[in-house]
């Protein structure tokens, strides 16, 4: 059984990260699931929420949209926006929320509202979990 799983987060502007974790935590489309080494090859779907990564220390990252894709040689996720969650101010978030919410009133089919919600649920988690994640996010 390998030790660790080679972990990428990439977002279209730049790599996030690349480092051996002990384990990563990834919001998949149909629920949170764990990745450690030598997990089994799969493919997902992301909803927005947080990848928690445990290597020498833990740290945060908050995604929205994409896929994770987990092979021999590791994790890789393909996020459409991807950020540490230390690294958002409180004002971006209470912009993005509002933003949602326009875009969620806008929505007139199901499937529209049912995206619309997913993303404002995503920013409204980002904004209630992140105090509870520990010493290494603080939202300014």
């Amino acid at each position: 059984m390998a030790e660790g799983i080679k972990t990428e987060i990439v977002s279209p502007e730049h790599l996030v990260l690349s480092e051996e974790a002990k384990s990563v935590s990834v919001p998949g489309r149909e629920g949170y699931f764990t990745v450690m080494g030598d997990h089994a090859p799969m493919m997902t779907t992301l909803k927005p929420g947080f990848v928690t990564v445990t290597g020498t220390e833990t740290r945060t990252f908050y995604v929205q949209g994409g896929f994770a894709e987990i092979s021999p040689e590791g994790l890789t996720i393909l996020a459409e926006r991807a950020k540490a969650a230390s690294d958002f101010e409180r004002a971006e978030i209470e912009a993005a929320i509002k933003a949602a919410q326009a875009e969620l009133a806008e929505q007139t089919t199901l499937d529209g509202k049912a995206a619309a919600q997913a993303v404002l649920d995503g920013w409204s988690n980002l904004m209630l979990e992140a105090q509870h994640l520990g010493p290494n996010v603080v939202l300014m």
